[in-house]
């Protein structure tokens, strides 16, 4: 009997570390585990006792390349906690911060973290001598995305200017229109990036998958919305507890999400794409179908072109939120504190990210619980990696391993949102 155990310390190209588990034996796969050893970094914890205003500040630190998605999922909480609804221009700049942050996130993801697998590069850095064109359009995508953020959040990394109620300080119409013509340089680049993504050979795999995102009577989702699936599922944000679970599966440190009486589910570009491609502006329906896509993608090695669309949408959509805008009177609306629970679910550029928050009648945080979109993804991988390793598993060891890794990358998993991530120990016995 033969053994051998291959082990990659730390996967380049993912935003932490952790470790995958896989076992061979007589040549077939007998076991595969995501395994995520950090400890957990309390963030949750860290909300109990702090005032409500303080929520969106905190939790942007849990991820520097989606705090957006966190404070908005934040505020959307405790403005359902408080009874505020926004509307209006202040939901308008809501939507175009997002804009900012699905472009800067997808760009990095596609650019830097995901095509060096299809190109067969170590890195974004080597790519580069080859294909120094290809990376800099990446680059000036990341930048547009960042100067969107910058301007409404306050600066790039960890935003200061999201509250409760809106924001501290909202733009002039001139200062959102000097970023328009950036905006339009960015739409050609991000039409240019799905027509280059859908170039790449991308291995015959689909998988069945329930897909949930959010679903808005009238917009692409980011902020608003019920959760919904492709099987079934419909309900608004405030019963997401009454239909998922969270399992503490015992070769992580990380807990695992499913659908009560349903197990696994994805979230994501995937999810969002086939669940609301009906409401992507008419350009990004275009670009998708010229680049070979229906309404209905199984494919995860194809999330690399689904979230170039999604960057087309969201240039689409901020230079219309900016040809729309007028300053509103105030930077937010006024805030009447009562005790209550609330529920906040946003759709960050990896997938739903819901908070929930109980308040008293002081402003002050009871109880808080936050489910990253990578945490409710890792059944998905696991299951992925055991539909796709047998198709694969006569190549050689280092092979194999690099089919694994760009596997996990396909969802662009932000470990360090739940934890970390990779080592690769391959079993073969």
């Amino acid at each position: 009997m033969k053994s051998k155990t291959i082990k990659v310390d730390y996967l380049s190209r993912i935003e932490g570390e952790g470790s995958l588990f896989v076992k061979i034996k007589d040549n077939r796969l007998t076991d595969v585990k995501l395994k995520i050893f950090e400890p957990p970094r309390f963030f949750e914890a860290f909300l109990r006792g702090r005032s409500f205003h303080e929520a969106p500040d905190i939790t942007a630190r849990i991820c520097g390349i989606c705090p957006i998605a966190y404070q908005m999922s934040a505020v959307h909480a405790v403005e359902d906690a408080l009874g505020i609804h926004i509307d209006g221009q202040l939901r308008a700049l809501r939507r175009l911060i997002y804009c900012g942050e699905w472009i800067e996130s997808h760009a990095l993801h596609i650019y830097m973290l995901h095509a060096p697998d299809f190109l067969g590069y170590e890195s974004a850095i080597h790519m580069a001598k080859d294909y120094p064109d290809i990376v800099q359009r990446g680059l000036r995508l990341k930048k547009t995305g960042n100067e969107v953020v910058a301007l409404l959040g306050g600066r790039e990394i960890h935003p200061i200017n999201v509250r409760t109620g809106g924001f501290y300080k909202v733009p002039s119409k001139q200062e959102l229109l000097q970023l328009s013509e950036k905006l339009k340089s960015a739409r050609d680049a991000a039409l240019e990036t799905v027509r280059w993504t859908a170039s790449l050979d991308f291995p015959d795999f689909e998988q069945d998958y329930e897909y949930v995102a959010l679903r808005h009577s009238a917009e692409y989702p980011f902020n608003e919305g019920r959760i919904v699936s492709n099987k079934g599922l419909d309900i608004p944000v405030h019963e997401y507890d009454d239909c998922f679970t969270e399992e503490h599966v015992q070769h992580s440190n990380a807990l695992h999400s499913v659908i009560k009486g349903r197990q696994t589910y994805l979230v994501g570009p995937l999810a969002r794409y086939n669940l609301n491609f009906d409401h992507l502006s008419p350009l990004s329906q275009e670009a998708a179908r010229s680049a070979g896509l229906s309404n209905v993608c199984r494919n995860p090695f194809k999330s690399i072109v689904v979230r170039s669309v999604e960057i087309l949408y969201a240039c689409d959509e901020a230079l219309r939120i900016i040809e729309q805008y007028e300053k509103p009177d105030k930077p937010a609306i006024e805030v009447q504190l009562r005790s209550a629970t609330g529920y906040g679910c946003t759709e960050a550029p990896r997938g739903i990210l819901y908070h929930r928050y109980s308040i008293d009648n002081n402003g002050i945080i009871r109880d808080a619980k936050i489910v990253p979109p990578t945490s409710q993804n890792q059944k998905a991988i696991e299951n992925d990696l055991r539909e796709f390793i047998p198709k694969y598993i006569e190549l050689p060891r280092e092979q194999l391993t690099l089919k694994c890794e760009q596997a996990v990358r396909n969802y662009d998993p932000c470990i360090s949102c739940a934890t970390h991530f990779l080592k690769l120990t391959l079993e073969n016995e």
